[in-house]
């Protein structure tokens, strides 16, 4: 895969008030972030930071794997400062491979509940996504719903639409239920929803809801962020898809939803670790999180917070309680499993 040079977007802005709010500041290092997450959802944040602190930035974007396999291949020799991605599953990854290096901040300990952070501090959960399921109201009355586990319920034959087994999303959520359930219970599982399937997966999530709109199925799983763009979005094509579906929180009744993360964390090779914990701070600090919120559809990290107003409209819910460090423990389970069962 080919790799943009850094583009410095942060600007040449002058320094004003400290990100601790404790005055002036000077700029010294940039920042040297590899990104999986789209430029769009994190650049407004990255701005308010250089504005904040004086500190510019420097960004590569690109896949998860191929970012991974860059900071693996450039060892001590990378550039890079920070490691942004999405889902505890390509964390969990970089962790493993030994990219990553542990920080401790007390804010970042305060702000961020102990289950979206990484125990030894390699990484850190900075907005929070759900798994959800959608309906079509034409087919669907949302009484009939209940758990991610009932989607393997013969009564869904035909009827459900989700992603490929090799996106992470999913494989984070059959590792959940490994977690709760275990393997054999999981397989199960993971066999039943391939029987129910409305057709061969394909696509992202929004894709899934866009079949789900246009009748293709009754039932779908995806990211609830992908939901709140198609509500954000002023095409006709999306206003068409948001009148046909509904979200629903599963397993209210017991553990919660499925919850994950986008996150980041410090490079091993990292030459301005100051910095990019100050970023780390900077992103959990009231503003960034409330942009992550109204930009990217995701729920504040940070307790206290108050989400969007495209999120909010989606309801209270209750999210399970689980260290989501366990989906990455059994990420490579969850893959065998989809294999064996036919999960393409």
């Amino acid at each position: 895969m080919h790799f943009a040079t850094f583009r410095v977007l942060g600007g040449a802005l002058a320094a004003v008030v400290a990100w601790t709010g404790c005055g002036n500041v000077t700029a010294s290092a940039d920042v040297n972030i590899y990104s999986y997450r789209q430029e769009a959802l994190i650049k407004p944040q990255l701005d308010a930071f250089t504005k904040a602190t004086g500190i510019k930035y420097n960004l590569v974007t690109g896949s998860a794997g191929g970012l991974l396999q860059r900071l693996k291949s450039e060892g001590a020799n990378s550039p890079a400062d920070m490691l942004f991605t999405a889902d505890v599953g390509n964390l969990w990854r970089a962790k493993d491979a030994g990219v990553l290096k542990s920080v401790r901040s007390d804010a970042l300990e305060k702000h961020i509940p102990a289950r979206f952070r990484d125990p030894e501090g390699a990484w850190y959960g900075l907005g929070i996504r759900v798994r959800a399921i959608f309906y079509n109201v034409d087919k669907v009355k949302p009484a009939e719903l209940s758990t991610y586990e009932d989607l393997a319920d013969p009564k869904w034959k035909g009827k459900v639409l989700i992603r490929s087994s090799s996106n992470i999303y999913n494989q984070s959520l059959l590792a959940s239920l490994i977690h709760h359930h275990g393997k054999a219970k999981a397989e199960a599982w993971a066999a039943g929803v391939v029987a129910n399937l409305a057709r061969k997966p394909q696509g992202g999530d929004t894709d899934q809801l866009r079949a789900l709109a246009a009748g293709e199925g009754a039932v779908a799983v995806s990211n609830s962020y992908y939901y709140g763009r198609l509500l954000d979005s002023d095409a006709a094509k999306d206003k068409k898809v948001t009148e046909k579906i509904r979200i629903f929180w599963p397993n209210q009744s017991g553990r919660g939803a499925h919850a994950n993360v986008s996150g980041a964390g410090v490079t091993k090779a990292s030459r301005n670790t100051a910095e990019a914990v100050k970023l780390l701070e900077f992103l959990v600090g009231e503003q960034a999180q409330h942009i992550y919120s109204d930009v990217g559809y995701e729920f504040p990290v940070r307790p206290g917070v108050a989400s969007g107003k495209i999120v909010a409209g989606m309801g209270e819910f209750k999210m399970d309680p689980v260290p989501i460090q366990v989906y990455g423990e059994n990420n490579a389970e969850a893959v065998r499993i989809f294999d064996r069962v036919g999960w393409r």
